[in-house]
């Protein structure tokens, strides 16, 4: 299979379109990723202000969180794979398009089913991340891979945290339904931006829709090391959202009664794992990705002791969260790595396997997490969170163990 690059000038093939990869495109790229990714996240630090003007329940409430992670798990299943299809720059940009749209729904909802299915519509189109994330992969020079996809997921990274922060900070001067009037501007003129610069970029896969989602599915069938990170994935994403999920309803509490612009600047701590992710990276493209995945899982796990200690002191709340933040960039961008070097030419359906995986173990996550902290409070989200991060550790420690039994009876 041929991939095949197409500007306004004679084609190219991707291989030697690397040198396309400017820094300011891969900045615009890093940029995007992050303000299409941010409309998922703007809940969390406003939940209880939605709750309340909408008049929805504790679990109701939660509930905006979990549609925003399923809506985006059925965009990675049902639309990334198009980006073996379809010309990638249209596809993106019609994405960015419709993420502005959906959210403008969630802007003038006046309930709560209104808010459900823009959240999950916005969510569903927000893929576009992704679509930039394989286009920036093909267009960089293998050797700097881990660097680009480091670079790129750092956006997106920063696009969920300072989302918490900006949600929170609008809410407090125009209300809660304020930053997805602002986030739909900006997608909007993100759009027109990348028609403007992004090459064109074809990889057509030869089969139809139909046949290009079964061969997506098929992939858990037929790529081990697919279902084993992709199960890595899924559990450390689920630990993840457990604790982004709750720690609304904590600062909030008795103890430390934060306003919703507080609470949103809590998400400013998760910036530190924004370091470990282009580190993640540079370490992969030196050969150093398996150390990569040990240490982010195991950090992962630490991590929920000092959460569970937030519960009454600031200070562990912050080293827990930011632990968090850092282990779970580091797992993610090690898989990244691994998945993208398994087949080139089928790397969006690849990435549409994984991330499908992904993102469905973190609605799972922000699922529980309700039931745990109306049944424990923050010692049962503890304990709910922690339980997920050493499933993750364990379940590494085997795909280890499986892929040194594979190459001894090779």
């Amino acid at each position: 299979m041929t991939n095949v690059m197409t500007r306004t000038t004679p084609r190219a093939t991707a291989s030697e379109a690397v040198s396309g990869l400017s820094r300011g495109l891969l900045l615009l790229m890093s940029v995007s990723t992050g303000l299409v990714a941010a409309g998922n996240y703007f809940a969390q630090p406003l939940l209880d202000v939605i709750r309340q003007d909408l008049e929805l329940s504790t679990s109701t409430a939660a509930m905006v969180v979990t549609a925003a992670q399923a809506g985006y798990a059925l965009g990675l299943i049902l639309l990334l794979p198009l980006g073996d299809l379809l010309e990638r720059r249209r596809l993106a940009v019609v994405l960015f398009g419709a993420t502005a749209v959906f959210l403008l729904m969630s802007a003038t909802a006046a309930n709560g089913a209104v808010l459900l299915a823009g959240t999950a519509f916005a969510a569903i189109t927000s893929v576009a991340a992704q679509v930039l994330v394989t286009f920036a992969v093909a267009l960089a020079d293998p050797e700097h891979r881990g660097r680009v996809v480091g670079t790129v997921m750092s956006g997106l990274l920063l696009g969920g945290l300072l989302a918490r922060t900006v949600s929170g900070t609008l809410s407090e001067f125009g209300g809660w339904r304020t930053v997805y009037w602002v986030n739909a501007v900006l997608l909007t003129v993100v759009a027109v931006l990348l028609w403007r610069v992004l090459p064109r970029l074809h990889t057509p896969a030869g089969m139809s829709y139909p046949s290009l989602l079964r061969s997506t599915l098929v992939l858990f069938r037929t790529e081990p090391v697919l279902r084993w990170r992709a199960v890595i994935a899924a559990l450390s994403l689920a630990s993840f959202n457990v604790f982004w999920t709750s720690v609304t309803f904590l600062l909030v509490g008795d103890h430390y009664q934060w306003s919703e612009a507080v609470i949103g600047l809590f998400g400013l701590v998760g910036v530190a794992g924004t370091i470990a992710t282009p580190v993640a990276g540079r370490l992969a493209d030196r050969g150093y990705v398996q150390w990569v995945a040990g240490i982010g899982t195991a950090l992962l796990a630490v991590s929920w002791l000092a959460i569970a200690a937030g519960a009454t002191s600031l200070v562990w709340l912050l080293a827990g969260a930011i632990a968090l933040t850092v282990a779970q960039q580091s797992v993610l961008n090690s898989n990244q790595n691994v998945i993208y070097a398994l087949a080139p030419e089928i790397r969006n359906r690849l990435n549409s396997a994984f991330m499908t995986a992904f993102f469905v173990g973190g609605a799972a996550g922000s699922a529980l997490t309700a039931a745990a902290w109306v049944r424990g409070g923050w010692a049962g989200v503890s304990a709910l969170g922690g339980a997920l991060a050493l499933a993750t550790f364990l379940v590494w420690v085997a795909e280890r163990a499986s892929s040194a039994r594979a190459t001894r009876t090779a």
